[in-house]
């Protein structure tokens, strides 16, 4: 098993406890995980959960609240009809309210 394959998996872990209509960024799974620096690692395990149900991918977004992983999804806006049914508004890739639904795991799970 490779280090990241280790890595992926904590951030599955933390990914798959962001609740229902909530959001997280990369950096802030990252920062949970003590990998401040590794943001883009968690975008990587994000593209590469889209065969794993289990990952709401769809409900981790960049820091300012942009649905800048939307292009690894199926379909034309599906990341973003995703979040909309989960009563998350979104306006031109960009979330609306984002502090309101900005989950960070780092207090909810520490």
């Amino acid at each position: 098993m490779k280090e990241t394959d280790n890595f992926f998996d904590k951030v599955y872990k933390v990914a798959e406890q962001i609740p229902f209509g909530r959001v997280t960024s990369y950096g802030a799974i990252a920062k949970y995980l003590g990998a401040a620096r590794s943001a883009r690692m968690v975008g990587w395990a994000m593209n590469a959960s889209h065969n794993n149900q289990q990952v709401p991918a769809h409900r981790v977004v960049n820091r300012k609240g942009l649905l800048t992983g939307k292009h690894h999804f199926d379909g034309t806006n599906l990341m973003q009809q995703l979040l909309e049914s989960e009563g998350v508004k979104v306006v031109d890739n960009q979330i609306q309210n984002f502090d309101t639904v900005f989950w960070d795991p780092f207090e909810e799970l520490s």
